[in-house]
This record gives C-alpha cells, sequence and structure tokens, in this order.
C-alpha cells in the first residue's frame, strides 16, 4: 500500500502588551464622596507550542492513523495571532457586616518624585502564593522573612470591619509570614491576632498619629497582653517628613514610642517608615530606627516598565543600605491594576502580575507589598492617577 505522510503543527500565538511604571505615594487616610472608576485593560502576549501531529494517509487520501511528536522533533510553524480573552470581572462578595465607629482620620502624603534606574537584565518571577496556608516555616522578628502583604480593615464607605469580617479576610490571605498593619483604630491589632492565631505570621505594626503616641503605645501594649512573639517590628508614623513633618519631630516620636513599649515588655524593632527619597535626604531617620524601612512604588516614577519594577526598587534598597550601612526592609511596593496611565506607567492586572513578579525576583526576602486588598474605603489625589483603590493583590476582600 502506498502510504503518504503529511505534519501538521499546531501552535498559538497571543499578542503580548507591554506597559510600563512611580511619582507620588498613597494616602492612608479616612477618603468620603462618590468615586470614579476608569478601567484600563491591557494585555499581555505569551508564545505557546503546541505538540505535532503526523496523520498517515492510504493511496486514497483517507487516514489511517496518527501520531504526536514533542517539540522538539520538528520546527513548529506559527499560526494566526488569536486576541486574548478578557480578564475577569471581580466576583461579587458577602454584603458586609454592620457597620462599626468610624476610624480616625488620617493625613495626605505629598507627591515625591525620583529617578528611573538605568536598564537591568529581565527579572525571574517569584512564587506569590494567594491560597490560604499557614504562611511556611519560621518567621523571623524584623528582617530576614520571605514576604509580607499590607493589610487595612476598613470598609468601603469608611466604616471599621468587624472582627467576623477581617476573620473572613484572613481566610483568603496565605504564604506571607509578615502582615503590616498601619495604626491601632478600629480594633485591629486584637482583631488581625485573632484572624492570624495558629498560623505562621507575625504582625508588622504601626502607630501612626505621631500626637497619639501614648495612645496607641497603649492600645497595642494591651491587645498583646505580654505576648510579643508574634510581632515582627512596629512603626512609628508612615511617610511623614514626605508629608511635611520635620525629621526632629519624627525622631523624637520614635524615642518616645520605644520608651513606652519597652516598658511594656517589647524588646524587638522599632523604625519609622518613609519613601525612598526622605530616606536618603534625610539619613537620621535611618540611624535612629533599628532598620531602614522605605515604602518604594515604581509606578510612580513614570519611566519604569512594571517588569522592571523589581530592577527599580532593588536599586534604591542598595543605595539605601550603602548610604547607611543597614539592612532595608521595603515596606510598601506594588502596581495598580486600575486606573490612569503615568507616562510609560500603566495600570491593568497584566501589569500588575508582571511588577509584582520583577519585584519578587529581584528581591525575594525583606518586601511587604501593597495590599492585601483593593482599598475601595481611600479617594483618590493629585497625583493618585485615579488608581490609588486598586494596588490589591487579591483582588476586592471577601468582606467587601
Amino acid at each position: 500500500m502506498k502510504t503518504s505522510l503529511f505534519f501538521t503543527v499546531a501552535g498559538l500565538l497571543v499578542g503580548m502588551a507591554a506597559s510600563q511604571a512611580h511619582g507620588s505615594h498613597h494616602q492612608h487616610v479616612k477618603r468620603h464622596g462618590p468615586r470614579k472608576v476608569v478601567q484600563v485593560i491591557e494585555t499581555k502576549t505569551a508564545v505557546v507550542t503546541g505538540p505535532e501531529v503526523i496523520v498517515y494517509m492510504d493511496g486514497n487520501g483517507q487516514p489511517v492513523s496518527t501520531t504526536t511528536l514533542q517539540n522538539s522533533q520538528a520546527p513548529p510553524t506559527p499560526a494566526p495571532q488569536a486576541n486574548p480573552a478578557p480578564a475577569p470581572a471581580p466576583v461579587p462578595a458577602p454584603a458586609p457586616a454592620p457597620q462599626q465607629p468610624q476610624p480616625q482620620p488620617q493625613p495626605q502624603p505629598h507627591p515625591q518624585p525620583a529617578p528611573a534606574p538605568g536598564p537591568q537584565p529581565a527579572p525571574a518571577p517569584p512564587a506569590q502564593p494567594n491560597n490560604p496556608s499557614s504562611g511556611g516555616g519560621s518567621v523571623s522578628t524584623g528582617p530576614g522573612f520571605k514576604s509580607g502583604v499590607s493589610y487595612s480593615p476598613y470598609n468601603g464607605d469608611n466604616s471599621c470591619k468587624s472582627a467576623q469580617q477581617v476573620a473572613k479576610d484572613f481566610i483568603k490571605i496565605g504564604g506571607y509570614q509578615v502582615i503590616r498593619l498601619y495604626g491601632t483604630d478600629c480594633n485591629q491589632v486584637a482583631n488581625v491576632l485573632a484572624a492570624t492565631k495558629g498560623r505562621s505570621m507575625k504582625l508588622f505594626l504601626g502607630i501612626f498619629d505621631l500626637a497619639q503616641v501614648q495612645k496607641e503605645a497603649e492600645t497595642i501594649s494591651k491587645a498583646l497582653n505580654g505576648d510579643w512573639s508574634r510581632i515582627n517590628a512596629i512603626s512609628v508614623g508612615n511617610e511623614m517628613v514626605n508629608k511635611g513633618t520635620d525629621p526632629g519631630t519624627v525622631i523624637g516620636a520614635l524615642g518616645q514610642a520605644r520608651g513606652l513599649l519597652k516598658s511594656s515588655g517589647y524588646s524587638g524593632p522599632i523604625v519609622t517608615v518613609d519613601t525612598m527619597m526622605a530616606m536618603v535626604n534625610h539619613p537620621e531617620l535611618c540611624k535612629a530606627s533599628d532598620f531602614c524601612a522605605i515604602n518604594c512604588h515604581a509606578f510612580f516614577d513614570g519611566k519604569t516598565p512594571p517588569e522592571k519594577s523589581g530592577d527599580f526598587v532593588k536599586m534604591w534598597v542598595d543605595k539605601i543600605g550603602k548610604a547607611t550601612g543597614k539592612t532595608v526592609v521595603v515596606t510598601e511596593t506594588g502596581w495598580p491594576s486600575q486606573g490612569d496611565r503615568n507616562n510609560v506607567a500603566v495600570p491593568s492586572p497584566q501589569n500588575h502580575q508582571a511588577a509584582i513578579s520583577s519585584i519578587g525576583g529581584a528581591l525575594p526576602e525583606n518586601v511587604i507589598y501593597y495590599s492585601a486588598y483593593n482599598d475601595l474605603w481611600k479617594k483618590n489625589f493629585p497625583g493618585s492617577f485615579n488608581a490609588e483603590q486598586y494596588w490589591g493583590i487579591l483582588g476586592n476582600a471577601p468582606s467587601a
């Protein structure tokens, strides 16, 4: 029998859309009024080569049998381009529990420009688990943890989340060794301690209001009740110098908090958190802290694409570490999934994922991502690019 041999090569070609990414910072302050959502969808492309199929035909052109070859057995032939499927819409979450008392208002930061880094090799993607887990392994105090994520306990209407809502949110948060909180309102310290009990997570607590250091230190001490084993570090202020506060005032508050917390039995690290530019311009902030704690966002640079975010953040970590001689912990970094473009920095779900992968590849430890969920309670401000609410690693909170 005369047999004819036909080769069929299957290949899928998906178009890639690159976007890009830094200049202002986040506002940890209660915001009111209607919010206008502007969604920009960007796409990424990848080339996937499928297996090859050999179809054996008889002399009459009828198929007799087929054989599948691996990609390495013959050169692939690309297929026509196909448009990627749109990003899925968020899954509606259950209605929130009854509203709690309003959280205390917090001040707003001022944008800080920063230069972009030079070209660097392409970063490798990190493992960023999104599934609930124990957090994995023992957790250090201070620097030395693998990764963390920030969390804010506020509903979209600016009210406090209940203990039940916080517990519901933390069912979905897994794989992070450190959880960063910014303040003590809404009973957040006690609620998050309860929600993370029995899991390998430590808390990076915060005293937010420099005018209320004693009150917030007492709130923290009361919630811990003498057991400080679950605390990674405590911050005093968030981007205060970037907002215009005198560095001496911040350092004074830091010293006050250190004395109060020490008298309550805490002996772990105490720091102040500020932007990378503030730390470079005022190295005394690092020197007064037990390690350098910086918020660093490539998106606000406006000259850095998402896939280079890791190079951008690492450049600042290395620069500040060399200047101060101290370990640097990144206490905020990420990329928005929605909003307006900032020059080459474009918010989109794809760019969000690309930036997180880039940062994790460049910095495999001492990084706290911003933030666990979209902060729908926030309001945009000049320089936020209508993206202030949409930095969540896991999208909208289950309790939203």
